[in-house]
């Protein structure tokens, strides 16, 4: 079974650099490598997020500079950098959020290329979006079909700046095409979507036929420490719990999460209009992103929080980075235990 992240004691490993270790994901990461004694560089275009833990190293996501010095002789190299993509996609936005991704993902081959010990593993972020709307079947690494649209666009553009690179042969090469990734603080999807059940208005949306993919945040870190220790493991991999749910349960396990009987369902039209107002995309609630981990599944590794209802009922204990550390003994066993959420008719 995959050791949960920050769990028990693991062999002697070497540094890890990571960039973008100020964003959602690589604070997480960050912090969780640290807790396993490794030693972490951090890089970023500020050190604004960035654990003290961690030696930090700036760039501007685009050019050589001395934090190339930092990938000689590492064990493990993480790509996480690229502009984030709530937002209208306007021409400029939509262009910086291409430019972010491939120019740091050429600079960080060309500075791989140079060096002398190359590191062991390089792991670039992608995203799950690249598969097609799919209402029919789950999307595998291998049976998987490519969709069609801007998000489509930038993911095929970000495996191809990644594969492309002509990197030593030492180097194992993983590209993540990553799901919705679930923790607990301002601003995340569960912060978000928790803020919108409590006010009633936390039904299915655009119908909720749609299917989300999504994984809890200890997961996601598991599978990090755990691709290190799979050598023969290599090319594209999806990164999601093992099912992806229609949005209608998606939002129906939120409002049992906290014990909330009520949930207005909100029009596509509704959507249209919210999305314009706080300046983001509705495809990003509206395409139904059905992916299936394959070859996580194939390769063994384990889930901690593979339903969504006890993550969710994990999560809401575990406000904020230091209190998802903190990793309490013992845990809420969730609201509808004591509210008989059935009952009250939730749907």
């Amino acid at each position: 079974m995959a050791r949960r992240s920050g769990e028990g004691r693991c062999p002697v490993k070497g540094q890890v650099v990571i960039f973008g270790a100020n964003g959602f994901l690589g604070r997480y990461l960050t912090r969780s490598f640290l807790r396993r004694g490794r030693e972490v560089v951090a890089v970023a275009r500020d050190r604004q997020g960035v654990d003290e833990g961690a030696m930090f190293l700036e760039w501007d996501g685009r050019t050589q500079g001395p934090w190339a010095l930092a990938l000689e002789g590492a064990e493990t190299v993480i790509n996480l950098a690229g502009r984030s993509v709530n937002c209208r996609y306007t021409e400029g936005n939509r262009q910086e959020i291409l430019d972010s991704r491939i120019e740091s993902t050429e600079a960080i081959g060309l500075a791989i290329r140079g060096l002398e010990t190359p590191p062991r593993l390089w792991v670039n972020a992608s995203s799950a979006t690249w598969y097609r709307h799919a209402g029919d079947r789950p999307q595998g690494e291998w049976s998987g079909e490519i969709g069609t649209g801007f998000s489509v666009e930038v993911a095929k553009a970000w495996e191809g700046a990644f594969f492309g690179q002509r990197c030593p042969g030492e180097t194992r090469k993983v590209a993540l095409r990553i799901g919705m990734v679930l923790a607990n603080e301002p601003g995340s999807v569960h912060h978000v979507l928790g803020r919108l059940v409590r006010s009633g208005m936390g039904g299915s949306m655009a119908g909720g036929k749609q299917r989300v993919s999504w994984i809890h945040m200890e997961d996601f870190l598991s599978v990090l420490h755990w691709l290190e220790d799979q050598p023969l493991l290599d090319g594209v991999v999806n990164v999601t719990a093992p099912e992806a749910v229609p949005n209608a349960d998606w939002m129906r396990s939120f409002r049992e999460a906290l014990a909330m009987p009520i949930g207005i369902p909100t029009p596509r039209w509704a959507l249209r209009f919210g999305a314009w107002m706080i300046r983001t995309e509705t495809e990003l609630v509206t395409k139904s992103r059905w992916v299936e981990p394959t070859r996580l599944k194939e390769h063994g590794f384990s889930w901690r929080w593979p339903d969504l209802v006890p993550a969710l009922n994990d999560l809401n204990r575990r406000k904020g980075m230091s209190a998802f550390f903190a990793q309490p003994e013992e845990r809420a066993i969730g609201a509808r235990a004591w509210t008989g959420a059935r009952k009250l008719g939730v749907s």
